[in-house]
């Protein structure tokens, strides 16, 4: 998913004070931590009530539901308003809840609790490198791309080649490392649409929502990466 702030239609620059850059970036990991907040309730929620039992049967309608969404908000994102934008988002949020609530079934408790501290404890480490570094990140795109495209190859062949489930354990490490990249690659650039798009509120405002989009997949893959790799699964 990208998108590139030099396509971006700024429109016009309302007078008025614009916000901090760390008034905008705390903004923007709310944003995250809400998204987080809505995709864990909703799987919690299913979880409780057993509705998970009745998703299970419907996981291809709902990954391509999610699909087109994320889609959606990443190429239409210019055009469509604040708030659909966020109306967006949260939908996406609550998709993707429904998803994760089968997780539940999968792995023990304990296990899902203790890799989702896991997964908060490097978040936070990458993201504030990301934030204070002075170092430009920019580099790590192709890198951190092409380690993606490895990701959804391997994810698409072990469904049909058996024997490369054994090397699961080797893609979850670059996974892992893949998404960790991109945690710091991805705030960093949070600064980068402040400064380009400042004077612009509505522009400000999507691209915020955008950059918490990022930071959100940022951390369930990186949550999910972490699972396969350490959760203990139920017998």
């Amino acid at each position: 998913m990208s998108f590139d702030p030099y396509e971006f239609d700024r429109g016009m620059a309302p007078a008025g004070q614009m916000e901090s850059i760390d008034q905008y970036t705390a903004k923007t990991f709310l944003w995250m931590v809400l998204g987080l907040m809505v995709t864990f309730g909703v799987a919690l929620a299913c979880w409780l009530t057993n509705t998970v039992l009745y998703i299970w049967n419907f996981q291809l309608v709902i990954l391509v539901a999610t699909l087109i969404l994320s889609f959606t908000m990443a190429s239409r994102i210019e055009k469509m308003s604040v708030g659909t934008a966020k109306a967006m988002f949260i939908a996406f949020s609550v998709l993707f809840g429904l998803t994760m609530s089968i997780y539940l079934l999968i792995f023990e408790l304990p296990s899902l609790i203790l890799v989702f501290l896991a997964t908060a404890v490097y978040f936070a480490a990458l993201a504030a490198y990301g934030h204070f570094t002075r170092t430009d990140l920019s580099g790590l795109r192709t890198i951190l791309f092409s380690g993606l495209i490895f990701l959804i190859v391997f994810g698409v062949l072990s469904m049909f080649i058996p024997w490369l489930a054994a090397l699961d354990r080797i893609a979850c490490i670059v996974g892992i490392a893949v998404f960790l990249g991109y945690v710091a690659y991805d705030t960093q650039k949070i600064k980068a649409y402040y400064s380009y798009y400042a004077g612009y509120p509505d522009m400000l405002e999507k691209a915020s929502i955008f950059s918490a989009l990022q930071l959100y997949l940022d951390f369930l893959n990186l949550f999910l990466y972490l699972l396969r790799f350490l959760g203990k699964r139920r017998d």
